[in-house]
């Protein structure tokens, strides 16, 4: 009877598969690969500032870890390592382009907002020329390994799993607040502000799974917003600015305006913005009879 709520047909049931992800990904991965990573990055002679290689190097050594734990369970399963909503075939089609799109869209309307309200002022370029190109290709390559890392933590075979087990809204929200937590126990300065727009992108970035099938609008989205945040505006996060950006922003107004040291993504101009996101999404993907893949466990 007791085996019964961990097995079911001699198969882990996904409640439990989830949760030793979440224990892989989280505690035993990172132990073990600490030393190795941690050389990796005095060899490299890293710093801990807000610059494109760093962040870069954070961001892989957490897709190694998920990249692990899903290779895993795809074992497991037997099922490909990509099939958890992010097939490789459909990496650069029309889903991500359309995510790329709003990702800028949204991240440009919070801007304008600001600088028609007086809490955004430009003041010129940073830099030019070939340093300037160097420096978006360093932040592109860097944001696209940011949006492949996080939605492939979380939300591919961790939302997908929970979703099996406890139906969709419920794993949307139990992945969100694991997203949200990370964040706001881990970034300098982070507040409510910014929690309300994490919780709203994120649930928002479950949504277009359910709708589309695929992690790719999602993908396309992260890259494209945090691309604009870091390079082009240049945008404060978690009190220190980006190194490398593109344009010399200032920053003049209150908190509620202006995000404070958390920059745009802290404005309360982000919430319009995610609704209307959120509301194109819904209309542009009505259809919404995706599922994710079930063997004979439950």
């Amino acid at each position: 009877m007791l085996l019964s709520l961990f097995v079911f047909e001699g198969r882990l049931r996904y409640i439990w598969r989830a949760l030793v992800f979440l224990l892989l990904v989280l505690f035993v991965l990172p132990a073990l690969l600490s030393v190795p990573f941690n050389r990796a990055w005095d060899v490299l002679h890293l710093d801990d500032t807000l610059n494109p290689a760093a962040i870069a190097f954070g961001e892989t050594v957490q897709l190694t870890q998920a990249l692990i734990a899903t290779a895993l369970f795809a074992w497991y399963e037997r099922r490909r390592i990509d099939g958890y909503g992010l097939p490789v075939t459909r990496a650069f089609g029309v889903q991500s382009w359309e995510g790329a799109a709003t990702g800028v869209a949204m991240a440009a309307a919070v801007a304008v907002g600001m600088l028609l309200l007086g809490g955004m002022q430009i003041k010129g370029f940073v830099t030019g020329g070939s340093a300037l190109a160097l420096s978006a290709l360093a932040w592109l390559g860097t944001n696209i390994l940011i949006g492949v890392t996080e939605e492939f933590l979380f939300r591919s075979y961790l939302l997908q799993t929970l979703w099996r087990s406890i139906g969709f809204w419920p794993a949307a929200l139990a992945t969100t607040a694991l997203f949200v937590a990370l964040h706001y126990f881990f970034k300098p300065g982070e507040n409510i502000w910014d929690v309300i727009t994490l919780a709203g992108l994120s649930l928002m970035l479950c949504d277009t799974l359910r709708r589309t099938g695929t992690l790719w609008f999602a993908v396309g989205f992260h890259v494209a917003f945090d691309f604009m945040q870091f390079f082009v505006i240049g945008t404060p996060n978690g009190t220190q600015l980006p190194l490398g950006r593109m344009l010399d922003v200032g920053f003049d107004g209150p908190a509620w305006l202006t995000g404070g040291v958390l920059g745009t993504e802290a404005s309360v101009l982000m919430y319009p913005a995610i609704a209307l996101a959120w509301a194109y999404v819904a209309w542009r993907y009505r259809s919404t009879s995706f599922t994710p893949e079930h063997d004979r466990s439950v």
